[in-house]
């Protein structure tokens, strides 16, 4: 039997009668999405659309990936639920492939539902480990939408609930572009990380357990900082006993050209926390510890969906697929074009501000004079685009930064494709 589609005008209808308000969606004139096939997305009217944001960052081996699709059907059809507090396979499976792929001595995991979830399981081990319970977190950072994960946000935008938890301190990031010291690198000697510094001297008590950090603050606008900034920070954060909460959610998974964004600054993670496209669709979350920070985590934790078998083994299909079809180099690859082209598009078109990110994790932000964020000018941009049948993604501290987070599967014609249509995009909003 065909299946019988809504239609946009009643999905956004039925939208506002049936789901709280607060889950919002692009675009003016939005399309109902029904299928997806590798790096494309099609709406209820067939209309085929190249997919360049990947659901931010979740879908990196392709929309649907049939080797992952029947390994997942396999484990259903065999046994999908029984809760952590059994023995079963795929989770000591796909604990054991993280130790080998994860950075350093990262060894011991503990796996959950979403990227929230493992951010609040990691600032808990941090504080069990240390015996502190004060917090750093970055200025721009998105940590999830839980009470504590929220509070540790450094957007105003993301922040909904106006009493945040306390013990949070914030820091400057490493926002060169809109450098928060009024500085600029490299003459700033790293300024920004010296302030955490300060921070801990000044707003903190000294007894700090962790700060985490995104490598690549993604919801910040793809704010990347430069090449010294992390082994600075992780020096001044070993002074203070305090350890680091590698947030990967977003830019893990070879999405950089390396395993793990923080591998780009050759750091070790005390603790590192993932999500997003581990599972390639499928919900998942995991934080991963040095054994002798996990090890003092020993009161009863089990989740309930956390580590099932389905979830375990579309982490291990997605891996292996990774691995196996050379998705990390191609990140690389597509990723130095892209770029390439992005920064041809910033000579030729006045808006565009600035070009930043590593590999497949790019991001354009788009101003006027004076660095004035052009949010406006993002929005329309993404309507163009969608029209024309690409889907790029936005975000930002303004929501004035176009965001490039396509499939890892990408090869140079999408790319050309996609920078056809910003190119005509940014025409036309210019006139």
């Amino acid at each position: 039997m065909e299946k019988k589609y809504w239609g946009p005008e009643e999905i956004a209808k039925k939208k506002k009668e049936y789901i709280i308000p607060c889950l919002y969606h692009f675009y003016e004139e939005p399309m109902q999405l029904v299928k997806g096939e590798g790096q494309y997305l099609f709406d209820s009217n067939g209309k085929r659309y190249l997919d360049f944001y990947a659901g931010v960052s979740v879908v990196n081996a392709g929309h649907c990936n049939p080797q992952i699709t029947e390994r997942i059907c396999e484990q259903v059809k065999t046994l999908q639920h029984v809760c952590n507090i059994y023995l079963t396979q795929p989770m000591l499976e796909l604990a054991e492939k993280l130790a080998e792929i994860t950075p350093g001595r990262l060894q011991k995991s503990f796996f959950c539902n979403s990227g929230t979830e493992a951010n609040e399981g990691a600032v808990l081990t941090a504080r069990l480990a240390t015996g502190r319970s004060e917090l750093l977190a970055l200025n721009d950072g998105l940590s999830g939408r839980t009470y504590l994960t929220m509070s540790l946000t450094g957007l105003r935008f993301w922040r909904t609930d106006p009493n945040p938890a306390a013990g949070i301190s914030f820091a400057p990031n490493a926002y060169c572009y809109r450098c928060p010291l009024n500085l600029s690198y490299p003459a700033c000697d790293l300024a920004c990380a010296e302030e955490v510094r300060r921070v801990i001297e000044t707003s903190t008590s000294g007894e700090v357990a962790a700060m985490i950090v995104e490598p690549i603050q993604g919801n910040a606008g793809i704010v990347t900082p430069p090449p010294e900034y992390f082994p600075r920070l992780k020096e001044i954060l070993q002074e203070y006993g305090i350890l680091l909460i590698a947030d990967e959610v977003q830019s893990g998974f070879g999405r950089t050209g390396k395993w793990f964004a923080i591998e780009n600054w050759g750091v070790e993670p005390d603790i590192m926390t993932m999500a997003k496209a581990l599972g390639n669709g499928v919900p998942i979350g995991v934080f991963t510890a040095l054994p002798e920070i996990a090890d003092h985590y020993t009161r009863p934790g089990a989740s309930t969906l956390g580590g099932n078998p389905v979830s375990m083994t579309a982490g291990l299909a997605t891996l292996d697929v990774i691995e196996k079809e050379g998705l990390i180099q191609n990140a690389a690859t597509q990723g130095a074009y892209l770029r390439e082209k992005l920064l041809e598009l910033q000579d030729k078109h006045p808006l565009i501000g600035d070009v930043r990110g590593i590999g497949l994790m790019q991001g354009a932000e788009l101003v006027k004079e004076g660095k004035e964020p052009a949010a406006e000018e993002v929005d329309r941009i993404l309507e163009i685009m969608k029209n024309k049948g690409v889907i790029i993604g936005k975000n930002g501290r303004y929501r004035n930064v176009l965001a490039f987070q396509p499939p890892l599967i990408i090869d140079q014609d999408n790319v050309d494709e996609m920078i056809t249509v910003l190119d005509q995009a940014l025409t036309e909003v210019e006139r």
